[in-house]
Order: C-alpha cells, then sequence, then structure tokens
C-alpha cells in the first residue's frame, strides 16, 4: 500500500510541476492536495511504535505537541521543547496520541507534583510544570484557541495568578465506588481512584475522606455500583462558606445521618447536613428528593460586601480569592450612573454588587430556584429600589429590560455555563445596542465561538460557521482587553473576562 502510494504521489507531484509549468492552476492544486493527502494519511506511525522527538507546543487539553512524519502527536505530562521517547497508544487519521515512555531532555521549567496520584487521577493536568509556565500555557492556550476558532488576533493580558497555588478550592465532590473506595475520577472514565487527601483542595479534605469511610464501615453501608445501581453511598459533597461546611450526603435511599452529622461536627465544627436521595441512573451529582438532616440546612453569610444565604445548590466559583479579583474587575468596568443588566445572574451575587455600583442592575435566570435566591438576597443587602430580578429566558427579556432603560447607558455583563450562550442570546446581545459588554467564560472554546459571532468573525453557511475576513471593519463592537484568571491552578481550565465597547 505504502510502496504504490508513493509511487502515485511521485507521479502526482511531476505532473503538479508541468502544470505549473503550464499555468494549469487548478490542475496544479488538486495535484498538491493528492500530496498532501499522502503525507498525512499515509503516515507510517502506528499503535505501539516508539518514536523520539520533542515537543514544539501544547494542546487545548494541556498535552505537549510532538511531531512525527509531519503529523502532531498529543502526549500529557511533558513540557514544551523536552525531548523524550513517547509511545503511540492510538491513530486517529493525521493524529497520534502518546505516552511518555522515558524523558530525554527535561524541562527547566518542570516541577515536582504534589499528589501522589497525579497523572492517575482526572482531576489535574498541570502539575509537572511550575507555576510560571502554567500561567503563560494558559495564556497561550486563550489567545490562540480564539485565532483558531474564530479568526479572532487579539492581545491577551497574562493571566492573574492565584494567591494560592494549592489548597484554594472551596468545594468538594467525593464518589463512593461499589468496594467502599473513596476518591476522585480517573480521566475520561468513572472509574474511581482511591485518595486520602488531595493537595488543590482545602486542609479539611483528608478529614471528610476519614470520616467517610469511618461512617460507612460502622454503620453497614456500602458504596454504590453504577454498573449493577445498586449500593447505598453514591457520593458526599461538602462547601466551604466561612469556616462553616454545608455537607450533602448523596444515597439512593433514606439513610440513618445521625452518626454522620455527629462525627463531623467534632472534625469540622459548624456544620449542616442535607440529604439527598439520588435514584436516577444518570450522571446527575444530585436527585430531586431533598432531607435536612442536621442544622438549618444553609447559612447567611457575607462576601465582597454582599449578604447571601448559602445552600447545596448555590453557585460559587471555586477560589475565594481569584473570585474577589474578578468581580471587582467586571464592577469596576460600570460606571456610577450606568444600569446593567446580568444575563445568567444566578443567585445574584454579581447583580447586587453592580446594583450597589450603578444607578439600577437587572438580573435575568431562567432556574426559578436561583431567581428566588436573588430575590431573598436582594431583600438581604436592602436593594429593593435597585436591584430587578426577572425569571425567564434571556433572548425573551433582554429587549424589554432596555426599553425599560431607554436613555441610560446600559453596560451587559454575560456569565454563562461552560457549555456557553445559546445561538439566541448571542443574537439577541448583538442587537440590543449596548454601550458596553462584559464577557466572562470558564471554557476558551465556546468564548471564542461565542465572541465570533458577536463580532462577525464567524458568520453561519449551510448551518455550518466560518470565518469571516475582515470583520472589524463591520463589527458594532471592539475589543478594548482579554484578561485570563487562574481560577483554577494545575488544571488545564482557565476563566476569561472579555471587555468591548461599542463602536462610535
Amino acid at each position: 500500500f505504502y510502496i504504490i502510494s508513493a509511487g502515485i504521489c511521485l507521479n502526482y507531484c511531476v505532473f503538479c510541476a508541468a502544470a505549473i509549468l503550464r499555468q494549469f492552476k487548478k490542475r496544479a492544486a488538486i495535484c498538491l492536495n493528492y500530496c498532501n493527502f499522502t503525507l498525512f494519511f499515509g503516515s507510517f506511525m502506528k499503535k505501539n511504535d516508539v518514536i523520539i522527538s520533542t515537543a514544539s507546543g501544547y494542546g487545548s487539553e494541556g498535552e505537549a505537541v510532538f511531531v512525527c512524519e509531519g503529523s502532531p502527536v498529543f502526549v500529557p505530562f511533558c513540557i514544551e521543547g523536552e525531548r523524550a521517547e513517547v509511545k503511540i497508544l492510538s491513530v486517529k487519521g493525521s493524529v497520534a496520541y502518546g505516552k511518555c515512555e522515558r524523558l530525554l531532555v527535561p524541562s527547566p521549567l518542570r516541577a515536582q507534583p504534589a499528589c501522589p496520584l497525579f497523572t492517575k487521577c482526572g482531576g489535574c493536568q498541570l502539575q509537572h510544570m511550575q507555576y510560571g509556565a502554567q500561567l503563560s500555557f494558559k495564556t497561550q492556550l486563550v489567545k490562540n484557541t480564539l485565532k483558531k476558532i474564530a479568526g479572532i488576533e487579539a492581545e491577551v493580558r497574562p493571566a492573574v495568578a492565584s494567591a494560592h497555588t494549592y489548597r484554594y478550592r472551596n468545594k468538594l465532590v467525593l464518589p463512593v465506588g461499589a468496594a467502599g473506595e473513596v476518591g476522585f475520577y480517573a480521566p475520561r472514565s468513572h472509574r474511581i481512584v482511591a485518595a486520602e487527601d488531595c493537595p488543590i483542595q482545602s486542609e479539611w479534605c483528608a478529614k471528610i475522606i476519614q470520616i467517610v469511610k469511618a461512617y460507612m464501615a460502622s454503620n453497614g453501608l456500602t458504596g454504590y455500583d453504577e454498573a449493577a445501581r445498586r449500593g447505598d453511598i453514591r457520593r458526599l459533597a461538602v462547601r466551604e462558606v466561612g469556616g462553616r461546611f454545608i455537607v450533602v450526603l448523596v444515597a439512593a435511599k433514606k439513610v440513618n445521618c445521625t452518626p454522620l452529622a455527629k462525627m463531623l461536627s467534632q472534625a469540622l465544627g459548624e456544620v449542616t447536613l442535607l440529604l439527598n436521595i439520588n435514584r436516577s441512573q444518570g450522571n446527575a451529582i444530585f436527585g430531586e428528593e431533598w432531607h435536612t438532616a442536621y442544622g438549618p440546612g444553609f447559612f447567611e453569610a457575607e462576601d465582597m460586601g454582599i449578604k447571601f444565604r448559602a445552600g447545596a445548590n448555590t453557585f460559587l466559583q471555586v477560589n475565594d480569592g481569584v473570585r474577589t479579583e474578578l468581580y471587582e474587575r467586571i464592577v469596576a468596568e460600570a460606571s456610577g450612573h450606568s444600569v446593567a443588566i446580568d444575563l445568567y445572574s444566578g443567585g445574584g451575587m454579581l447583580t447586587a454588587m453592580l446594583a450597589k455600583k450603578c444607578g439600577a442592575a437587572y438580573g435575568i435566570e431562567i432556574v426559578k430556584e436561583a431567581s428566588i435566591c436573588a430575590d431573598e438576597l436582594k431583600e438581604l443587602n436592602g436593594l429593593s429600589g435597585s436591584m430587578f430580578n426577572i425569571c425567564g429566558r434571556v433572548e425573551d427579556e433582554l429587549s424589554a429590560v432596555f426599553a425599560k432603560t431607554s436613555g441610560s447607558e446600559r453596560v451587559v455583563v454575560c456569565d454563562p455555563p461552560r457549555k456557553g450562550m445559546e445561538r439566541s442570546v448571542v443574537e439577541a446581545i448583538k442587537e440590543c445596542g449596548a454601550d458596553k459588554l462584559i464577557l466572562v467564560s470558564c471554557n476558551p472554546a465556546t468564548l471564542a465561538r461565542d465572541l465570533g459571532i458577536l463580532l462577525g468573525s464567524l458568520k453561519e453557511e449551510g448551518g455550518i460557521l466560518k470565518k469571516t475576513p475582515y470583520y472589524a471593519a463591520t463589527s458594532a463592537y471592539k475589543i478594548d482587553y482579554i484578561q485570563p484568571y487562574d481560577m483554577f491552578p494545575q488544571t488545564k481550565h482557565v476563566e476569561t473576562l472579555v471587555v468591548l465597547s461599542k463602536v462610535k
């Protein structure tokens, strides 16, 4: 096959040269495409081959990219510039995936991972990098993703560092397996890697793991077998709010929570415990049935000058320090005489901060429970005259809010879930005529897509989004700046803030 392919390729190369000389450009292009096909798809690489190469960059998942026979080979836990012996694990078309068998020339940017389960657990991807290298990777990731997906070539500011690179998370979810193992999922699977601690979680993580195992053992409870759909305890979820703990025991049936509440309060101090019954067959963390087993079920707290009530489903960023920097930057972008419209506003924390700064702030949220929480937060902070919560779809409510606030300077803030904005929301924002747009995203790929549609660098043709050159000349908005925030040190994830202003 390879001999025939090589022969065909050489023959076409000769024909290409002749075609070029005769200025038959169309035939030349066809021939060159045949040559490229042979080069990429006639690769000699196959599974279990071992190659030696030097990493020349990074993929979107934090893997190093090696090149063999003109094809990229994605290898996790390596660093740009390192030379390594790589075993090919799979080949898909012109792309291969491998693992590092032996590091021949290590990078000076390599660090000693803090976790003994690094590479086995799916939580972290970058512990092998010094922190400065992680920040550089995330800055470049945002820049490259915007260019690759949306054709947007823009300056990206250096990523803002987290004050704590370990022990920064305020939220923990622990799955419990059929054999009673407690830990975290392996990469791209639901296989549980048993753990005693997690270095990116807060210091109380190790205590929680010990307590879960002791509680199950002393009360005759089993972990949950997802395949057989049987067992008692599925997972434990914990959220720390101002030194107090909201704990949720997720079980497949009702169990006695009193011993667990006692153990938790002795170890952690002020605790409230909820029992969630999850009989579903899917991967949802929580089911629909809730019981308050111990304490009030929520805590009142204050953060960034806003009083709020935190419960099991309250959304808070996992990194308190970086969240404060990000939210304060967003509020600083809104002037004191403007009207702020907060899309996907959730429980209303950011809406309340904007209401304090601006003349008025509107929060639009489709989830009824979250909107009710936002109303409670409004009353708790005495913002009835400046904070207005609307429960509904963003694309349905945005134009009505703009009609109410005609004549005012309008600032739209949008922090959607990881999947990004619905197309209808992007179009609604594009047409609303806001004076300033502030976009927040935890996913560079969906950010690039939404920003591309918004600026006109991506347009739909036949149901497919395609890059459009010279879009900046016709866009109603221009990018003021792009600022990544390292909300998730040691992982591939990055939070990004994009500020746009209306072209006058």
